[in-house]
């Protein structure tokens, strides 16, 4: 039996004017879906990563992660 891999993914949710939530993964290029609440954006963006991840094994390339990644939110002021 195979042990189950769990890697973490850095996704960020985008409010839009006309409602839902856009959602991208940094990590993994053109990964982009869309929900109408952040749980559904949550839901579609776990199901969007492992549709991603099922192409790259099967065309045999690197799964990349967010496991080695720090985050941090810079707030800086301008003038206006």
């Amino acid at each position: 039996m195979a042990t189950k891999q769990i890697l973490n993914y850095r996704v960020i949710f985008r409010k839009e004017p006309e409602g839902g939530y856009t959602v991208n993964v940094p990590s993994l290029p053109g990964c982009i879906t869309f929900g109408n609440t952040i749980d559904e954006a949550i839901e579609m963006a776990k199901e969007a990563i492992l549709l991603y991840i099922d192409s790259l094994k099967k065309h045999n390339e690197d799964i990349p992660s967010d496991d080695s990644t720090l985050e941090y939110n810079l707030k800086v002021g301008i003038n206006g």
